[in-house]
């Protein structure tokens, strides 16, 4: 037998990681910097580190406390009730139990342009199917209702990226409700603000508790340094919230996830810094690379570094232009950046916000690497 017809589902390429390049370019990983994938560079949480080891010899038992105290915990953070947070194995697995809950077959989200490929992964997934609105890089990215609502034809779904990655604009709250308000009653608004920690913009949890037809993205896979232990969570209004027992996974979120969870939300110092050294490194780049950047709220800098694949500013060719090139030139230099080809940007890179030295050997490696 075969699977079945999978031609028009695409493959997630997710940023390369420091074993994967030091192998390819045989390098010692030791010198390799890897501001790629938005992590924190910081690490984990040392209470969530203390809590993993504590939790450790319990694995062999299935995550069921665990899960109730951290949702129990996050509705009291959020001012929600219990029902209306659902935990899931990362960012994408929210999505997943969003399109689980609220796609009918051949129902479309409409998802912004550059953005996040599992959007449309997820809903394909389940027997959906996607529409773009564009974000202009010529209006800084700027995201408003209208530029949604130009785009927007009745889609069961719609996308507001707030941060946006990979631009680093956001959608103030005032925006996202006149676009709730201007959608139909059956279209659900899905703010993914899995950089919200980052950002200097009201949370839309606000909306969640008024309405029932906006709805959240939240991970621990940024700014608390979680990446690894894959957890994420949706707020959502409380009309549909019993929808989650029907179609989440079975103890999908595990217990030292969850225990790294609820500890990583006591740890005010690491946010602290985490945030402080994210604004730092932002201003850093701003004022120091010498590429067009674009002010970010996430924690990652937008750079055009090039007219595009290979090509010049003015149409020659140039192995060290554009966001590829630029890309595999820094990796040999020990940066790893992110190449913002398959974002639809291929003149720019993204590079994950880091410590003081981090910036300054990245902004003096991509500086060598573009005036080449």
């Amino acid at each position: 037998m075969e699977p079945r017809d999978l031609s028009d589902h695409s493959i997630y390429r997710a940023g390369r990681g420091i074993e994967e390049v030091a192998r390819e370019l045989e390098l010692d990983p030791g010198e390799l910097v890897k501001l790629s994938s938005n992590e924190n560079v910081l690490g984990p949480s040392p209470k969530a580190v203390a809590a993993t080891r504590e939790y450790a010899d319990v694995v062999h038992l299935y995550p069921k406390s665990s899960h109730t105290d951290l949702i129990d915990r996050l509705a009291d953070d959020w001012g929600l009730a219990p029902e209306q947070i659902w935990l899931a194995n990362g960012g994408d697995g929210v999505l997943d139990c969003f399109s689980r809950a609220v796609l009918r077959p051949d129902e479309r989200l409409l998802v912004p342009q550059p953005g996040f490929a599992y959007y449309g992964m997820s809903a394909r997934y389940h027997h959906g199917d996607t529409e773009s609105y564009q974000l202009s890089k010529a209006d800084g990215f700027a995201q408003t209702a209208d530029t949604v609502l130009e785009a927007y034809d009745g889609e069961r779904v719609v996308v507001v990226t707030s941060p946006h990655n990979p631009t680093g604009s956001v959608m103030p709250l005032d925006e996202v409700e006149r676009l709730a308000e201007e959608t139909d009653e059956d279209t659900l608004v899905l703010v993914d603000e899995a950089y919200g920690e980052f950002a200097n913009v009201e949370s839309a949890v606000s909306l969640v508790r008024e309405r029932d037809d906006v709805a959240i993205l939240r991970t621990f896979s940024k700014a608390y340094g979680l990446a690894g232990m894959r957890l994420g969570y949706g707020l959502v209004p409380e009309s549909w919230a019993d929808a989650y027992a029907r179609i989440h996974t079975p103890f999908d979120t595990g217990e030292l996830t969850c225990r790294a969870g609820l500890a990583a939300l006591d740890d005010d110092e690491h946010i602290e810094q985490t945030v402080e050294m994210v604004e730092t490194a932002r201003e850093y780049l701003y004022e120091n690379l010498d590429a067009r950047t674009w002010k970010s709220q996430g924690n990652f800098v937008l750079a055009e570094v090039g007219a595009g694949e290979g090509a010049g500013p003015a149409g020659g060719q140039s192995e060290t232009t554009g966001g590829e090139a630029v890309t595999d030139a820094a990796q040999r230099e020990g940066i790893i950046v992110r190449d913002c080809s398959s974002f639809g940007l291929p003149g720019c890179v993204r590079i994950t916000c880091g410590t003081s030295e981090q910036m300054e050997r990245a902004v003096a490696v991509l500086n060598e690497v573009i005036d080449a």
